[in-house]
Order: structure tokens, then C-alpha cells, then sequence
């Protein structure tokens, strides 16, 4: 890793900074302004967390967290945007997030973690696997635009 990281969660009226990760995450295919626009709306529906990694002062990875509470699980967290910078990769930044992301699950009495992965992106789901992440059913999506 290059420098001292910092985990931490990002302060509502800093979580802009998450912005150019995600652009990124999504290679480019949801303007600025629209991810500004729905990251707003996130934000005031409540129950939305996002943490931060830093190195000294650089956002270099961040990871949405959710609360929710589903029938079939009960209290959990669903992470989403998660992203570590290229230059950051294989470097242990995952894993640093996992063990923050376990820990706070547990101080705010979740059952469990869930995601959903780019059926794409098979590095990640060996990376999700590797920390006990199981699937559990097909996440699907019909477009309504």
C-alpha cells in the first residue's frame, strides 16, 4: 500500500467526494450530474452510509452501506459502489474494508451483509467468495427509461 490509510465514514456534506469512484466504477456511462442528482436523493431518504478509505487526504476506495430490514433476513447492511482505485488494487484495500465493514455490522446489530456483483466481473465475485459471501438468487432489473 502507498501511504497510512484511513477508514472512515464520509460525512453527509462531504459524500460528493465518492462521485469521481463511481463515475469511474460505472466506466464513464452516468454523467456527473446525474449520479449528483441521485446521490442527493439517496441521501434524503436516510439509511444510507458510505465508507471512505484515504491515503493521507485521497479518497482512494469507497463502499456504500445500506440498512435495511427484509423479511427473509431481517437487520442487514447492503453494500454497493464499491471501489478501489486501480493504482490501489491487490494491495490488501479490500480487504481492510471487509474487516471495518464486519465490525460495524456487528456494532449495529445486523444479521448479515448482502451485495450484488456484475455478473461480469468474476474477479469480484472470487473476491466476495473469499470473504463468505454466498449467492443467493439473481438480482434482475427491467428498465423502465
Amino acid at each position: 500500500m502507498k501511504g497510512e490509510l484511513k477508514l472512515e465514514l464520509i460525512p453527509y456534506e462531504k459524500m460528493e467526494l465518492i462521485l469521481p469512484l463511481v463515475f469511474e466504477l460505472n466506466g464513464g456511462k452516468i454523467i456527473q450530474e446525474v449520479l449528483q442528482t441521485r446521490l442527493e436523493a439517496m441521501k434524503a431518504m436516510g439509511g444510507y452510509e458510505c465508507l471512505g478509505v484515504y491515503d493521507n487526504e485521497t479518497l482512494i476506495a469507497c463502499c456504500g452501506i445500506w440498512f435495511l430490514h427484509k423479511l427473509y433476513k431481517g437487520k442487514h447492511i447492503e453494500l454497493d459502489n464499491v471501489f478501489v482505485n486501480a493504482a490501489y488494487r491487490s494491495a490488501g484495500v479490500g480487504n481492510l474494508m471487509i474487516e471495518w465493514l464486519v465490525d460495524y455490522a456487528k456494532s449495529k446489530n445486523c444479521n448479515s451483509m448482502e451485495l450484488n456483483s456484475y455478473i461480469a466481473n468474476e474477479k469480484g465475485v472470487k473476491f466476495w467468495e473469499r470473504h463468505g459471501f454466498e449467492p443467493l438468487g439473481y438480482h434482475m432489473i427491467k428498465n423502465l427509461e
